[in-house]
C-alpha cells in the first residue's frame, strides 16, 4: 500500500493548490502538492522533496496534522495512507511541473467543487488548527465518495 505526504502551503490567508495534470491520479482536480514516500525516506523528507519537485519551493519546518486512509472500491487494506503537513515558511520561486499548474486561493474561497470530494471533510478542520484522523471510501473509479469517518484531535 502506498504511503504519501501532502502539504498545505499557506501564505497571507491563501493556500497553494495544484491542478493535477490529466492522466494522473486526481487528474483535473485541485489538490495540495505531495506524493509517494520513497524507500528509506521519512515522511518529512518526502513532503519536502515532493513540494520542491512539484512547486519549486523549499519548505521549512513542516508541521504534521494527522493522516487519512483511502480506499478505492472494496478491500480490507487501504489503497493509500496520506500524511498531512502544513508549512508557511518556504524559499524559492514558484514553478509549475509536469504534475500540474499552481495557484494561490484565499482559504475561505477554496474550489471544493473541483477538489477531491473528501477534502471538504478534513481540510477546513486542519486550516482551523485541528489534527485529523480520517478514513475515506471511494468507488473503484476514485470519483464518488461513498462514506467517510473523520476524528478531530
Amino acid at each position: 500500500m502506498p504511503v504519501g505526504s501532502i502539504c498545505l502551503i499557506r501564505k497571507n490567508g491563501k493556500l497553494l493548490l495544484q491542478e493535477r495534470a490529466l492522466g494522473r491520479l486526481g487528474g483535473g482536480k485541485w489538490d495540495c502538492p505531495g506524493g509517494k514516500l520513497q524507500p528509506g525516506e521519512s515522511l518529512e523528507e518526502c513532503v519536502v522533496r515532493e513540494v520542491r519537485e512539484e512547486t519549486g519551493l523549499t519548505i521549512s519546518a513542516p508541521e504534521l496534522h494527522g493522516s487519512f486512509e483511502v480506499y478505492f472500491g472494496p478491500g480490507d487494506e487501504p489503497h493509500w495512507v496520506v500524511h498531512v503537513f502544513s508549512a508557511s515558511r518556504f524559499a524559492g520561486r514558484l514553478q509549475a511541473s509536469a504534475e500540474g499548474k499552481l495557484r494561490w486561493f484565499p482559504e475561505d474561497q477554496l474550489p471544493y467543487e473541483r477538489m477531491w470530494p473528501s477534502d471538504q471533510h478534513w481540510l477546513p478542520a486542519i486550516l482551523a488548527g485541528h489534527r485529523v484522523q480520517a478514513t475515506f471510501w471511494f468507488d473503484e473509479n476514485a470519483e464518488k465518495l461513498l462514506r467517510h469517518s473523520v476524528a478531530l484531535g
